[in-house]
């Protein structure tokens, strides 16, 4: 298959299991000549406040500052090559296949791809200055993203400090912090960070488990145990969770840490800390979700194998034991990452693929959360398939060595093959309600 070749659709009988290699995005000629020319000042300074800001600012974690004419205009040309090609912002996405509401989405339109590129090409002219629109006052990085929506947090859990030196093999870091409750609380929002900028440079990604104990909790009422509170990576920072729904703290709870850390070539050393949200006292959601990692590998991730100077498929299955709506999804892969689609088989045989993420970048862990409104709900014994596909050949420009063979491993140099999900559990009832509502009479009863 060529790199032009697009993800087959649903009519096609799902033939992207034979995929041997996935797509990039690009953009057509038609879009790249708008009929207005365009200037900084006018058409793209908006779209950067929009969508580029909130990164690319002085003191933030990207590597320049896109606020004003004079910062942008050295990038110009490596802007536009990379906005053409969807690797900025980090929506890796496929925008033709499955849900296409998010509450989060940053990425960029169509149309505003087309301004940028036709902004370059016209020669990048800043415009009439007196175009531009009011600077954004941005808060100080060091505050956290959801102050803004829910005030200061009710807690903040911090680890121990860990080291980790300029030059060493991958670390892992499990420390135990204390939940200090006296009462059941639930949660609405969490949100993690390394505590400063240094740290997220050597940070993979922290774990932040819920130890509780908690007998007799049922698929039924929930699912499972109290499992992974929050999972942060680069570009993954908060879960909030819908209205009426979130998860159950118990006194005597403990956050069991995970950290993993590489070497990045200065010595540096920083801790996590993870802030808590809280619904009122005596408030509690009808809805507890569940963090939930579905595998992209048959039975256990030992089958993940994966050839030198290969592209590889693999995919899992997984039965949902109740009615269930999905809250988001983010694949989690490592360096020969490539692909991961997100398919729902409903017990009528129906396939519905519900997210295709078509050029995974393992710098940019980003979380697509469902719109409120497009959130799958899935009736119980649905299957949910994962389908993962890993890049080791010489063309992936991430790949350390693409002679060496791969398997499961917690290294960055391992693979992994998984999409984290946040799993709510409703009734039967509730399911039979949804469904009277949102799909035709022929379908519901099928299901």
């Amino acid at each position: 298959m060529t790199s032009t070749q697009t993800f087959p659709r649903i009519a096609a009988n799902l033939a992207y299991c034979a995929l041997l290699a996935i797509p990039g995005v690009g953009i057509s000629a038609e879009l790249t000549k708008p009929a207005e020319p365009v200037s900084f000042s006018k058409d793209v300074a908006p779209i950067f406040q929009a969508k580029c800001e909130s990164c690319h600012r002085a003191g933030s974690m990207a590597p320049m500052s896109l606020v004003t004419y004079e910062q942008v205009r050295p990038w110009a040309r490596a802007i536009k090559q990379r906005v053409a090609a969807r690797q900025m912002p980090p929506w890796h996405l496929d925008k033709t296949i499955g849900i296409q509401k998010f509450a989060n989405d940053f990425s960029l339109s169509d149309g505003q791809i087309a301004t940028i590129v036709k902004w370059v090409d016209g020669g990048a002219m800043q415009g009439n200055p007196k175009d531009m629109p009011a600077p954004i006052a941005w808060k100080e990085d060091s505050g956290w993203q959801l102050a803004g929506r829910f005030g200061e947090p009710d807690m903040v859990l911090k680890s121990e400090d860990y080291t980790m030196p300029a030059k060493a093999q991958d670390a892992w870091f499990r420390p135990l912090t204390e939940i200090p409750l006296t009462e059941p609380r639930w949660v609405r929002a969490v949100e993690i960070r390394p505590s400063t900028p240094q740290g997220r440079r050597t940070f993979h990604h922290v774990l932040a488990n819920l130890q509780q104990d908690e007998p007799g909790v049922s698929f039924a009422s929930g699912a499972g145990t109290a499992g992974l509170l929050m999972e942060w990576a680069m570009n993954k920072n908060y879960d909030v969770y819908r209205p009426n729904t979130g998860k159950l703290l118990l006194p005597g709870a403990h956050i069991s840490w995970e950290m993993h850390l590489h070497a990045v070539g200065e010595e540096i050393r920083d801790h996590a800390e993870l802030a808590v949200y809280l619904y009122p006292k005596g408030q509690e959601p009808k809805y507890r979700t569940f963090l939930t990692a579905f595998q992209g590998t048959e039975n256990s991730s030992s089958r993940l194998d994966i050839a030198p100077n290969t592209i590889s498929q693999t995919q899992g299955f997984t039965t949902l034991k109740a009615p269930a709506r999905l809250e988001n999804f983010q694949p989690h892969m490592h360096l020969r990452g490539k692909a991961m689609a997100l398919e729902a088989i409903l017990p009528s045989g129906q396939r519905q693929i519900l997210s295709y993420v078509d050029h995974f970048n393992f710098n940019w862990m980003t979380n697509y959360i469902y719109a409120d409104d497009a959130a799958p709900v899935l009736p119980k014994g649905t299957i949910i398939h994962v389908t993962a596909w890993h890049d080791n050949t010489a063309n992936n420009p991430n790949n350390p060595d693409p002679d060496q063979w791969v398997g499961w491993g917690d290294r960055t140099v391992d693979e992994m093959a998984h999409g984290w999900v946040n799993v709510t559990y409703i009734s039967e009832e509730d399911y039979q309600a949804w469904a009277a509502d949102h799909l035709p009479k022929t379908v519901a009863a099928r299901e």
